[in-house]
């Protein structure tokens, strides 16, 4: 790519208007101290320099904040999209702007667009994070800008955080499972190094023991490289693959779950008398597929209003919320429609 132009400078519109810097800034801001004459000079150089103002410093200085940053593992996810929306409505009402970004579970991005945000003078950031490490957040926390963890509960007391109690949801749909008769679960999951992974991994497995299950025999645990359809189909083939084939499979999201539907049909099982599947999240798309999908519906617009909440409240206490998921039951468990 080219390298970037530099931006005009209120100091260019100044020497192309032979002006001082602080005539500029009265022009910009308290244009009634300004000659009629003088003030047309300025505003053609400002039109001829094509010059927009810094809002960003200009609100540093207010002492105002009118931009809020958000960073979610996948904006791509419909889960997300739906967070994200919940957000941009709350910032909304309040008359601020969202900038989103994806940090595709990978730290160094998130990084990255937190210090772009910061360095755009974001006051405010709701974050996903990509591990269970929060060192950084708590570093821009101590540098002035609130912070409030999205979609996981926080590790320290200083970071205000937003979440659904992803355990008890996996335990909802382990249980489920349970009753129709399934005793060995596939749980085609995310790296533990995402809370929200760990955290649904030991719900199923606490389940199953509460149960009077082995765990260990209980369920086959496949970690997926990507947590989305693709990612979904390729651990089924490794399900289908096993020589003692589970009968049930329980996914991280209902994008891993589509895939998941997609390869077991391609291999000819029926859906659920030859593999039931249980989805996570129950984004729009779960009650529309050829076979609709049980899965464990997360209050996803109340999650970004309430971390939108939490950012903007004039009370600069941490707070700590935590939601409760529902398993929403549908043919591709029961063959009910």
């Amino acid at each position: 790519m080219p390298p970037a132009r530099r931006r005009t400078s209120i100091s260019d519109v100044a020497r192309r208007a032979g002006v001082s810097v602080g005539t500029v800034s009265n022009v910009l801001n308290r244009p009634d101290r300004v000659t009629p004459t003088t003030r047309e000079r300025v505003e053609a150089a400002i039109g001829e320099l094509q010059f927009v103002r810094n809002g960003s410093a200009r609100q540093l200085r207010a002492g105002t904040i009118t931009t809020a940053g958000a960073v979610v593992l996948d904006v791509a996810n419909p889960f997300f999209t739906d967070v994200a929306r919940g957000i941009e409505d709350r910032l909304d009402e309040a008359g601020y702007t969202l900038m989103l970004a994806s940090s595709d579970e990978q730290p160094e991005r998130e990084a990255r667009y937190l210090r772009l945000f910061e360095e755009h003078g974001v006051q405010g950031v709701m974050v996903v994070p990509a591990t269970d490490d929060v060192t950084h957040l708590v570093d821009l926390h101590d540098r002035g800008v609130r912070v409030v963890l999205l979609d996981r509960p926080s590790p320290v007391e200083v970071l205000s955080s937003v979440a659904v109690d992803d355990r008890a949801g996996a335990a909802a749909a382990a249980a489920h499972l349970l009753d129709l008769g399934h005793e060995r679960i596939a749980f085609l999951n995310g790296p533990h190094t995402i809370r929200q992974c760990a955290d649904r991994s030991a719900g199923l497995r606490a389940a199953l023991a509460d149960a009077g299950h082995d765990p260990d025999e209980a369920v086959v645990e496949i970690t997926l490289a990507t947590l989305n359809a693709d990612g979904g189909q390729t651990g089924t083939q490794q399900v289908l693959a096993l020589a003692d084939r589970p009968t049930a499979l329980l996914c991280v999201n209902d994008l891993a779950a589509l895939g998941a539907l997609r390869t077991l049909r391609a291999a000819d099982v029926p859906v659920p008398s030859g593999m039931a599947v249980v989805g996570y999240d129950d984004v729009a798309f779960a009650a529309e597929l050829a076979t609709p999908l049980t899965s464990v519906r997360q209050p996803t617009h109340r999650l970004g209003h309430r971390a939108a909440d939490l950012l903007l409240a004039d009370d600069p206490a941490p707070s700590h919320v935590t939601f409760q998921p529902e398993l929403v039951v549908r043919a591709s468990t029961t063959g009910l429609t």
